[in-house]
């Protein structure tokens, strides 16, 4: 009885060692994103603040947060 109760919890174990295994080798799922990526900070002339160059307003050479600080600078 002891054998058997010992050869079930190996197989057990075997298995869900296996499943593991596939688990981290398998493409995440469709419905996942993918990570996002990392962006590049820019700094405002004006007052200092770091804005992600996408959001970022670049005008004459110098990288801006917001159309205010654009403006301001213009002046």
């Amino acid at each position: 009885m002891r054998l058997l109760i010992l050869l079930v919890g190996l197989f057990l174990l075997y298995l869900f060692i296996k499943n593991y295994y596939r688990s981290l080798k398998a493409p995440p799922a469709p419905g996942q994103a993918p990570l996002a990526q990392a962006e590049d900070m820019v700094r405002c002339v004006v007052c200092g603040v770091n804005t992600p160059r996408s959001e970022a307003i670049f005008s004459g050479g110098e990288f801006f947060c917001c159309d205010e600080h654009r403006q301001a600078r213009r002046k």
